[in-house]
């Protein structure tokens, strides 16, 4: 599998998921998909949420899904904010609700399914506010 199982059209659906879980809160959801993953996968997506300056939103709201498409490992990563509201479950099952269209080879869904999952709960506990900034850009990071 190469890093290009998402296609440009794939990508522009994703970052559309993006903006619109976006819309109602004030988290920022971010995907980054490299080839290979030479390190632990949490320590891996720990390092891309800091080169990304994730941990750098006001409200430590951030959500990173981490992709490594050769080895086939993946994570969601949350800031400290979002981690705190949340239920302890919450990653796991939105985790294998993107696993389980991986397995069928179905990328784009999963990432998009994921995505907007991530979103209600961001929406349920930090609702968007009429001064909220984008703080980080929607479009998908590459390593």
């Amino acid at each position: 599998m190469s890093i290009n199982l998402i296609t440009p059209e794939d990508e522009k659906e994703i970052v559309s998921a993006i903006q619109e879980a976006e819309k109602n809160t004030s988290g920022e959801i971010r995907v980054h998909i490299e080839k290979e993953c030479k390190e632990d996968v949490f320590s891996r997506a720990k390092n891309v949420f800091e080169y990304l300056k994730m941990h750098e939103t006001e409200l430590k709201n951030g959500v990173l899904f981490y992709v490594s498409t050769m080895d086939r490992r993946f994570y969601i990563l949350g800031d400290q904010g979002i981690n705190k509201v949340v239920t302890d479950d919450f990653w796991e099952s939105t985790k294998e609700v993107v696993v389980a269209h991986f397995k069928k080879e179905q990328f784009k869904q999963g990432l998009v399914e994921g995505i907007l999952k991530a979103g209600e709960q961001l929406k349920k506990f930090f609702p968007y506010a009429t001064d909220d900034i984008n703080e980080l850009s929607d479009e998908i990071s590459r390593g």
